[in-house]
């Protein structure tokens, strides 16, 4: 009886959650990698995840509010901007880190043995630490807006939260397993998705309210199942915006079916990939 058995003939849709388990110390290792190295010889380090959305919000305050005047649903525009800034950082920095999985991490994968998929979990966990550090910001100004301000009508959806993290990182991460296993052999799509997930920012209501479209745009919009994401967060902890249970159910759906295409095609890949890296 063998201890260990190292096989590439597994079923497509497997993901060894098991080894997850097993190799758990080697999960919380990437992570804190992840933490530590990106912020390493920085003068600020870790401040800079309050920084960057801070700093953010005060460039759509100028630009979006004062200059082009966007209007924000009578919400405070810090809070409406911090609120869309938040939520669409944890899924871009979900997405973009993982989609460069195999790449980035070729040496790694080459030397040995371990679930190859564990590295894009460690990812999403990374993120939602950051998403965490972020989102207590958030509450800070959102703690004082309310106080100060009749503007802001909280409701009961504040739980749908979690269901809202899930979502998104299931979407992330199923995206970025099928591009990481395409951009193993066509590297010209590492670019592509970069412009992409910009473009796709402005499909999604982050820096402008839904009621500012028309009927027409709106339905549009709304077959991006982030949009749900970013109105139902919304209105659960601003009260303003659309919250739709059959959108939800859409976008839970999309970002399960995406997360099995993911899981199907970076099994594939992940066989083959050192000899075309």
């Amino acid at each position: 009886m063998w201890d260990k058995i190292i096989t590439s003939k597994k079923q497509f849709y497997d993901l060894n959650l098991g080894e997850l388990v097993e190799y758990r110390d080697l999960l919380y290792m990437l992570v804190k990698r992840d933490i530590i190295t990106v912020y390493k010889q920085t003068i600020f380090g870790p401040i800079w995840f309050v920084i960057q959305p801070l700093l953010t919000m005060l460039v759509y305050i100028v630009v979006f509010t004062n200059i082009a005047d966007i209007p924000t649903d009578e919400i405070p525009p810090a809070l409406f901007y911090l609120s869309g800034i938040i939520m669409w950082n944890f899924f871009s920095d979900c997405f973009n880190q993982t989609s460069d999985t195999f790449y980035e991490n070729a040496s790694l994968y080459g030397k040995v043995y371990f679930p190859r998929v564990i590295i894009p979990v460690s990812k999403i966990v990374s993120v939602l630490i950051k998403f965490a550090v972020q989102f207590l910001l958030f509450l800070f100004i959102y703690g004082y807006l309310l106080i100060s301000s009749d503007l802001i009508k909280p409701n009961i959806f504040i739980m749908l939260l979690p269901v809202l993290l899930v979502i998104m990182a299931m979407l992330s991460l199923g995206m970025g397993l099928f591009f990481t296993s395409v951009t193993a052999k066509y590297r010209d799509l590492k670019f592509v998705i970069t412009y992409a997930v910009q473009l796709l920012m402005f499909a999604t209501p982050v820096i402008y309210p839904v009621s500012l479209l028309s009927e027409k745009y709106q339905t549009i919009m709304y077959f991006n199942p982030l949009s749900h994401v970013m109105e139902s967060f919304k209105y659960g902890f601003l009260g303003k915006g659309e919250l739709s249970m059959e959108g939800l159910m859409y976008a839970a759906l999309f970002s399960f079916v995406t997360l099995i295409v993911g899981v199907i095609a970076f099994n594939r890949t992940e066989k083959n990939f050192m000899d075309t890296i």
